[in-house]
């Protein structure tokens, strides 16, 4: 039953996941470029490193009850299958042939691939912010008001964070940049928390939690690997690789600790 404070629930729900467009404005900047991509780039890779912590960190208190070290055996199945599900779904489709219908980068001279990775990023953040809407959902039709206010903060700056490596593909390419292009791939990242925070409000259940947090944490896990690949590439020289390199290792460490910062809220 839709009680009268439903209307409230959805106005701040959506607040939280479309916070996420808070960091829109990135991608279009004059700055985000040459060192400065790369080090942006970088930073991406560590708020996504960080969120597959945080994504495990709520499964694992279901996985592990009462801080057991025996896992519960049925839900490390769901687990792991959800988790195996998501990685091979997105191997499947980064891995589609050339001059396929369904392919996404028809040639390979195309500027389509910062747009595949972009789109993975998104369903990866996306499964994320759908378990953060199932947990503020859950919690407000508890009543748990103290416990609401510090959900709705934490996850409405951790999704400002979350909205930029959706855009870090982009960064320092020549691949067309449309605001229509980039609104659709924020809202594939934060459209799933008002799903998630509607499914909550209603019903959940430790199994749901867990599925969708390893489907979360597979994706997550396959678009790290090709951005991690396209940071290291070698280039001209030893020492232009060992620069970047070392821009790249700081990059990830201050976007691990930005993400860790804003979600200690």
């Amino acid at each position: 039953m839709v009680g009268a404070d439903f209307g409230v629930f959805i106005l701040l729900t959506a607040a939280m996941g479309f916070s996420i467009f808070l960091s829109l404005p990135i991608v279009f900047s004059r700055r985000a470029q040459g060192r400065w991509a790369v080090g942006l780039n970088a930073a991406a890779i560590g708020i996504l490193i960080f969120l597959l912590a945080d994504v495990f960190s709520d499964a694992s208190s279901i996985l592990y009850p009462g801080g057991s070290y025996v896992a519960n055996p049925g839900y490390s199945i769901a687990f792991a299958i959800a988790f195996v599900a998501a990685f091979a779904v997105l191997y499947l489709v980064d891995n589609i042939p050339r001059g396929s219908p369904l392919a996404t980068e028809p040639a390979p001279d195309s500027t389509s691939g910062p747009r595949t990775t972009a789109i993975m990023i998104a369903l990866g953040i996306g499964l994320q912010n759908l378990t953060e809407g199932l947990v503020f959902g859950g919690n407000w039709a508890a009543g748990s008001v103290g416990v609401v206010a510090v959900v709705f903060l934490g996850f409405f700056l951790q999704n400002i964070t979350e909205g930029f490596p959706i855009t870090s593909p982009f960064l320092g390419t020549n691949a067309r940049r449309t605001v229509a292009t980039m609104v659709g791939l924020f809202l594939i990242g934060g459209v799933p928390t008002l799903v998630g925070g509607a499914v909550g409000y209603f019903w959940t259940s430790p199994l749901l939690l867990v599925i969708f947090d390893a489907l979360a944490i597979g994706a997550i896990t396959y678009v790290i690997l090709p951005m991690l690949r396209v940071a290291f590439r070698p280039l001209e020289t030893r020492a232009a690789s060992l620069a970047r390199n070392r821009l790249v290792y700081a990059g990830i460490l201050v976007g691990f600790v930005v993400g860790f910062a804003v979600n200690a809220i």
